[in-house]
């Protein structure tokens, strides 16, 4: 039996002419950290829009926890427990920081007080507690990654999809989201599929990677082994190191 927490079996997607993903399988183990990276335009975005169910799949299927959630409306993934960020972050504007959180809290917890002090439980760890009253359009960028990171965990996943959340943010802004993730893995057993650019953060985290490169899965292995692949070299790190 399978005991993988996220399964992506031959996943494809096409805009029109363009292939966006091609044939793409992995799979997330519990408790793992893992990363996909590839250069801009690799289809990794695209595969986060597959998983959670913000585009439908032309061809193949994805499975949590051995269930197929191919075809699910995202809020239906959702509660499944896959929670996830966006690479472009879009708060409720018009509400408090702390609301921001609790409309995903909700998700899991009906009644509006637990949902608020378990939102204000996720601010305190993500250091954002102190500014839980002010609108969420005021925030520094830092922050509105912090927030939509805080948002995506209130639904309380079992699996996170974070896409670019440390994009931007200053080396000692990432070390803080390093050690946040680090503990939510450790403490709670997250299971987190990551996509990102800094790769600081992605060697800091990272059990495994997969990596794109045109809609195609390229390699997958160890950071290690990754980081000397020649085809990874050549169509990204070589790049990314110039």
């Amino acid at each position: 039996m399978n005991s993988a927490l996220l399964s992506v079996d031959a996943v494809s997607k096409r805009f029109r002419g363009l292939r966006a993903v091609a044939g793409v399988s992995f799979e997330v183990q519990p408790g793992h950290i893992v990363a996909l990276i590839g250069p801009n335009g690799a289809g990794k975005t695209t595969v986060f829009n597959l998983i959670s169910g913000t585009l439908a799949a032309d061809s193949g299927e994805v499975r949590l926890a051995g269930a197929r959630i191919t075809g699910l409306r995202p809020d239906q993934i959702c509660a499944a427990g896959v929670g996830r960020t966006f690479q472009l972050v879009k708060p409720f504007a018009g509400l408090s920081v702390l609301d921001n959180v609790v409309v995903g809290a909700l998700v899991r917890t009906p009644r509006v007080r637990e949902a608020r002090g378990k939102a204000l439980a996720i601010l305190e760890r993500l250091g954002l507690a102190d500014r839980r009253n002010v609108p969420a359009a005021t925030l520094t960028l830092p922050d509105r990654k912090r927030l939509e990171v805080a948002r995506a965990l209130a639904t309380e996943p079992r699996l996170l999809l974070l896409d670019e959340v440390m994009a931007g943010l200053r080396p000692t802004e990432t070390d803080r989201m390093i050690e946040v993730f680090r503990q939510l893995n450790a403490e709670q057993g997250l299971t987190i599929l990551l996509i990102e650019h800094v790769m600081r953060a992605v060697m800091a985290l990272s059990r495994e990677i997969h990596v794109l490169h045109h809609g195609e899965l390229i390699a997958s292995g160890a950071p290690e082994d990754i980081v000397r692949d020649p085809a990874v070299l050549e169509c990204y790190l070589g790049e990314e190191a110039a």
